[in-house]
């Protein structure tokens, strides 16, 4: 059996929050479904790349007020 992958965009985030070692988004995805996305709080912070991310952001907005 193969699986597949769905990509879905997750909008409209309104809900953060970490309670131990759990952190919670909330909000719409691209389907206007209200869903949670529920983490390890601990491989989040291992996951994630936040200067990276932090860079491409700026970068990005730099790229808007041209």
């Amino acid at each position: 059996m193969s699986k597949e992958t769905k990509f879905v965009g997750f909008h409209n985030i309104e809900v953060y929050q970490t309670v131990e070692n759990e952190t919670y988004l909330g909000g719409t995805n691209s389907d206007g479904e209200n869903i949670t996305l529920v983490f390890s709080t601990i491989d989040l912070l291992e996951w994630l790349d936040i200067d990276h991310m932090k860079k491409e952001a700026i970068k990005y907005i730099k790229e808007l007020n041209k």
